[in-house]
C-alpha cells in the first residue's frame, strides 16, 4: 500500500520537495507459509513446516535540487525476493532446503517540473540479482550449495499531473527485468559412488509493470489515496532450464496481475499524522491446484496503517504495519505434491528523513 505512493512520488513527484533530504528505512518480515504435504507424492512423507520466518530488510534514497524545477536523486532498495528453508528433514530435502532469490537495485533519477501541473521523471536501475541454492546431498547426506549472481539493467519512466492544490495523479512504468543464474548440480553417477556435475542455467524474471496513483486532499484533516496496477506475469508462463543433457520447459500457467489499494490519511495535530489503507492483488497462478511448492502465490488482501512524527522542522520518523492474508495453493507434483493454507506475511517498518 505505501510502497506504490512512495514508487511514484520518487519519480515525477520528487519535483514536491525542496531542498535536498535523505530517507533511511529498515523493514522486518514475518512469514508464516506452512507445506502440507498429502502423503501421495513419490518421495514419502516429511512436511517442512514453515518455511519463511524472520526476514530483515532496508533502503535509503537521497533527492537533491539542482533547481527550483530539477531534482536529481539515487535509491538504493530491496527489489523483490525471498528466502525460504525447507529444512534438511523433509521428503523434499534433496531437492530443496535452503533458497534465497534476493534482488537489490541502485537507482539513478531525474524529474522535470514543465509547469504548475506537469512534471516528469526517468531512472535507470542497476539490479543485482543473487540465487543460492541449499539442499542435502544425494550421496554421502552433506549439505550439497550453489550460489551465482547477475547484474541485470532496466528502466523507469514518471509522469505526474496536478489539476489543482488538492489533487495530484501520477503514473510509472518499470522495465522487464531477466536474471540469468548459472548453478552447478551434483547427481550420482551410473557406478556406485561416483557422482556427475551438470551446469544448469536458469533464468528468474521481473516482469514489467505499472502503477497509477491519486491523492487528493479533503479539508486540513483527510486525504484519500488510491493505487491501480499492473504485472505483465503471463509473458513468463514458459520457464526454461538449459543443462549439457538437454533443455526442459514447463508451463506453470501463470497470468497477468492487478493491483487495487484504497487509503486514507489523517492529520491527528500538527506534529502527527495517521496512515491506513487496505489493497488486494490476485493471483499469477491461472489456477491455484496448479502451482509450484517453491513459489506459494495467491489472490491476497493486504491491511496497513502508520503514523508520521515530526521530530523537528527538519526531521520526520515513520513507523508502519502491514498484514498480508493469501489464498491457499496446491503443487500436484508427483514427487512432492501438497498444500499452502492460507499462508500469511506480517511487514514492519520504520524510516527517518532528514531535511538539509
Amino acid at each position: 500500500i505505501r510502497a506504490s505512493v512512495a514508487n511514484t512520488l520518487s519519480m515525477a513527484g520528487m519535483t514536491r520537495l525542496s531542498g535536498n533530504q535523505l530517507v533511511a528505512g529498515a523493514q522486518l518480515l514475518y512469514g508464516k507459509a506452512d507445506y502440507e504435504l498429502d502423503r501421495t507424492g513419490l518421495l514419502g512423507s516429511g512436511d517442512p513446516g514453515n518455511i519463511v520466518g524472520w526476514l530483515p530488510g532496508g533502503s535509503m534514497f537521497y533527492s537533491h535540487s539542482l533547481s527550483d524545477r530539477l531534482k536529481l536523486g539515487v535509491g538504493f532498495y530491496g527489489n523483490f525476493g525471498l528466502a525460504v528453508d525447507f529444512g534438511d528433514s523433509w521428503a523434499g530435502r534433496n531437492l530443496a532446503g535452503e533458497t534465497a532469490m534476493i534482488a537489490m537495485t541502485l537507482q539513478p533519477t531525474l524529474a522535470y517540473k514543465i509547469n504548475d501541473q506537469w512534471s516528469v521523471g526517468a531512472g535507470l536501475t542497476a539490479n543485482y540479482g543473487l540465487l543460492k541454492i541449499e539442499r542435502v546431498a544425494l550421496i554421502g547426506g552433506g549439505t550439497q550449495s550453489e550460489k551465482d549472481t547477475d547484474w541485470q539493467y532496466g528502466a523507469r519512466l514518471g509522469v505526474m499531473f496536478e489539476p489543482s492544490k488538492t489533487t495530484r495523479m501520477g503514473l510509472v512504468w518499470t522495465s522487464e527485468i531477466e536474471y540469468d543464474f548459472s548453478v552447478v548440480g551434483t547427481v550420482p553417477g551410473i557406478l556406485p559412488g561416483r557422482t556427475h556435475t551438470i551446469p544448469i542455467k536458469a533464468g528468474v524474471n521481473s516482469p514489467q509493470q505499472v502503477m497509477a496513483s491519486i491523492y487528493h486532499t479533503l479539508n486540513d484533516r483527510w486525504a484519500v489515496t488510491g493505487n491501480l496496477g499492473w504485472q505483465d506475469w503471463s509473458r513468463f508462463s514458459q520457464n526454461t532450464i538449459e543443462t549439457n543433457a538437454g533443455t526442459t520447459t514447463s508451463s506453470l500457467k501463470l497470468q497477468d496481475t492487478w493491483h487495487v489499494a484504497l487509503g486514507a490519511r489523517y492529520q491527528y495535530n500538527a506534529t502527527t499524522r495517521i496512515n491506513a489503507g487496505i489493497a488486494y492483488d490476485n493471483s499469477f497462478y491461472k489456477d491455484q491446484d496448479r502451482t509450484s511448492f517453491a513459489l506459494p502465490n495467491g489472490d491476497t488482501w493486504r491491511f496497513g496503517t502508520g503514523v508520521q512524527y515530526v521530530l523537528s522542522p527538519k526531521s520526520e520518523l515513520g513507523l508502519a504495519a502491514e498484514y498480508a492474508r493469501s489464498d491457499s495453493s496446491s503443487d500436484p507434483s508427483r514427487l512432492l505434491s501438497g498444500k499452502y493454507d492460507h499462508p500469511y506475511m506480517v511487514f514492519l517498518s520504520a524510516h527517518y528523513s532528514y531535511r538539509f
